[in-house]
């Protein structure tokens, strides 16, 4: 299994908004991500960035 952690970016800072995120969608709202046994969670205004699969991490960023 293959997990992923979500960080967002903004403003020159990062934040780990999801550890183990099992999937990602991208939505009409922005991005929706969830991870086993938890809720999904909808970050708004946001798109993909980077997907770091050596280091399992995927980056978003805000929209300006």
């Amino acid at each position: 299994m293959c997990q992923m952690s979500i960080i967002v970016e903004k403003d020159g800072r990062e934040e780990v908004v999801l550890k183990n995120a099992a999937q990602l969608e991208v939505v009409e709202e922005g991005i929706k991500v969830s991870a086993l046994f938890e809720e999904p969670l909808i970050i708004a205004d946001v798109f993909v960035n980077r997907i770091d699969f050596l280091d399992g991490e995927v980056r978003l960023k805000h929209r300006s």
